[in-house]
């Protein structure tokens, strides 16, 4: 009997719409190939780290109809960093260790040929230190944010933007009819692009964005010359890391054990009293969208891309091109080197045309 060569797969950090479609692209194109098993650890690289193993087989039965779910089978973490492992002690308190050299050892004590690591930023930087080490790893770019570079687009993004722009469009209407400002806070810890697209798509009269940090005069006088003009209402799209001039993002300690992260909550309600503080005289309203950008029925472009990017993950581990990462360049689907994909972070420029073009049809940054 002919042993079959084994692809081990994980979804890392935060959930996002698509998920479920990469691994299912990933499974349908391996079926293809004579000789292939599919792996799936749960929970990241928790599922290889812990005793007994957490595995499970995916193939056909285990992956059908998956692609139009939110979340991942496989679930995720973003407490699972293998290279600073939270270990409790003894006497209950906690440190850190580098279990990296243990993962990788059981990773090819099972027979592992290659691992897809579908995450962020930080989980490539992840692999990317691991095939340092010597394992056969690929990446696929995941996240709602949009913030890693070397691709234009991650899947989940255009979902979490159709979410909160439904929202937007919904806060509107109830703006308009008491004459409000109405603050919509969105994810977007360090890069604004799920604002930026969903004041576009809405139409907003203020996006407050991390790459920009604000004025709060200058966004006082934007609301009030609205409301001079007899449009008694005004609708903000603030991105959860955006900070004032001199200031800082809005934040709260986390006390989960792991979680490497700041916690950025909050700045809605910052944001609705800086507005008080500066003399905005408009009655004002907080919504936090939170964690319902990142649940949900992923929309057909996800759907579409996560699922070239599971094809293009297990046709690289074919070609053996370790070390690298999919990538959505141009319309087309590539590869790029992790090196070159987690070398610089996919901020939004201010010179960005969709700043501008943002700015030429009235929206005001703050700035």
């Amino acid at each position: 009997m002919v042993t079959k060569k084994k692809v081990l797969v994980l979804t890392g950090g935060g959930d996002c719409p698509g998920l479920n479609a990469v691994i299912r692209g990933i499974v349908k194109r391996a079926k293809t190939e004579k000789g292939w098993s599919v792996i799936g650890s749960i929970e990241a690289f928790n599922g290889v780290l812990k005793e007994p193993m957490q595995l499970m087989k995916l193939n056909n039965k285990t992956t059908a109809g998956i692609h139009v779910k939110g979340g991942t089978i496989l679930k995720t973490t973003n407490k699972g960093n293998p290279l600073d492992f939270a270990v409790e002690q003894p006497d209950g308190s906690w440190t850190t260790s580098d279990r990296s050299d243990e993962l990788i050892e059981k990773i090819k004590s099972i027979g592992i040929e290659a691992v897809i690591n579908i995450g962020g930023d930080g989980s490539q930087r992840i692999s990317q230190k691991l095939f340092e080490k010597g394992l056969n790893i690929v990446g696929v770019p995941k996240t709602i944010d949009n913030d890693v570079s070397s691709t234009d687009f991650t899947f989940g993004f255009r979902t979490a933007v159709q979410i909160a722009t439904d929202s937007f469009d919904k806060l509107v209407t109830t703006a308009e009819s008491h004459h409000r400002v109405m603050i919509m806070e969105v994810m977007g810890r360090d890069a604004g692009w799920i604002a930026l697209h969903t004041a576009m798509a809405g139409g907003a009269e203020v996006c407050l964005i991390p790459e920009i940090p604000y004025d709060i005069k200058k966004v006082v006088d934007h609301i009030n010359s609205r409301y001079k003009k007899g449009k008694g209402f005004v609708n903000i799209v603030v991105a959860e890391g955006a900070k004032p001039k001199d200031g800082s993002v809005t934040t709260v300690i986390s006390d989960e054990v792991g979680y490497e992260n700041q916690r950025l909550r909050g700045v809605a309600f910052a944001l609705s009293a800086q507005l008080k503080a500066a003399g905005c005289k408009a009655d004002i309203r907080e919504t936090v969208l939170g964690h319902t950008q990142r649940g949900g029925t992923p929309i057909a472009f996800d759907r579409i891309l996560a699922t070239l990017f599971g094809v293009k993950a297990f046709e690289m581990v074919l070609n053996k091109e370790y070390g690298r990462m999919a990538s959505y360049r141009n319309n087309n689907i590539t590869s790029v080197s992790l090196k070159d994909a987690i070398s610089d972070y996919n901020y939004i420029k201010t010179d960005n045309y969709m700043v501008k073009a943002a700015k030429a049809i009235g929206i005001s940054f703050g700035d």
